[in-house]
């Protein structure tokens, strides 16, 4: 009995010790998230296009240059059309803008790299952030929108101001639009969901959550601020106006560790069917 006793103890022991390690090592796991969006809206030049989406980086002394570089490296190792960053991309010192997107300027897609800011950016200075993006070629789409077009068919992309931090102009991105155009807005906070019901968007991108960063089974998460408990964590959340793909990002946040919530580059094809 005593055996037993002193075996089951162990056991416990060695997973307590065996999780202690691991949350360390997480966060250097990073998966390719291979998502299909498919949409009777998507234009038939658009077929089979290919968007990264990356997010939530906190570059800053828990992510160094190193660990971005080989995460630029993978991302164009995929071959994107076009890249999307969901924000939050330094984390406590604004001076820490210029290296980082030193790095992201290396990013390459033949239709652009673009991008909104998170709370984090404005925590330390959006000024200092949104300047490093336009130093690096990457273009704030802060409460803006754009059109890509090939071979005379085109799609919607616009960005929105961070819910908690600046305000939220949805108008650019729905300004102009028809029931039969494919839109997609990106959004650092995927909470913002809950405010575009009455418009054409066809798919929301967004990260924030770290998909909980510490995960107990899916049914406890430490890491969230939230209003909607765990609906908007991570992966894709099909309502009746849209579809919002949350990702679990890139980087950490408070504590360099993470339990199932692997980081994570989406990589989004967009399919007619």
């Amino acid at each position: 009995m005593q055996r037993k006793t002193n075996f089951r103890i162990s056991l416990v022991l060695f997973f307590i010790a065996a999780i202690s390690v691991y949350i360390f090592i997480e966060p250097y796991l990073v998966k390719i998230n291979e998502v299909i969006i498919s949409d009777p809206d998507i234009p038939d030049a658009f077929e089979g296009k290919k968007i990264v989406f990356v997010s939530d980086i906190h570059f800053g002394f828990n992510y160094s240059s190193q660990r971005l570089e080989r995460l630029v490296k993978k991302i164009n190792n995929l071959q994107p059309d076009l890249i999307l960053l969901g924000g939050d991309y330094i984390e406590k010192k604004a001076n820490l803008a210029g290296p980082c997107f030193t790095v992201l300027k290396n990013l390459a897609a033949p239709l652009g790299v673009y991008g909104v800011l998170g709370n984090h950016d404005y925590w330390e200075s959006e000024q200092t952030v949104m300047t490093a993006m336009g130093n690096a070629g990457i273009q704030n789409i802060d409460n803006l929108a754009f059109w890509l077009n090939i071979n005379g068919e085109k799609i919607k992309v616009g960005g929105i101001g961070d819910l908690w931090e600046s305000k939220q102009d949805l108008n650019p991105t729905v300004a102009d639009v028809s029931p039969d155009d494919f839109v997609i807005l990106v959004s650092h906070n995927p909470e913002y969901t809950e405010e575009i019901k009455n418009n054409k968007i066809d798919l929301v991108l967004s990260g924030h959550h770290h998909g909980g960063q510490v995960n107990l089974f899916g049914l406890w998460t430490f890491f969230m601020r939230t209003n909607y408990g765990t609906k908007y964590r991570s992966g894709i959340i099909q309502t009746d106006f849209t579809k919002t793909l949350v990702s679990n990002g890139i980087g950490t946040t408070l504590l360099p560790i993470r339990f199932m919530a692997r980081p994570e580059i989406n990589e989004i094809v967009l399919k007619q069917n």
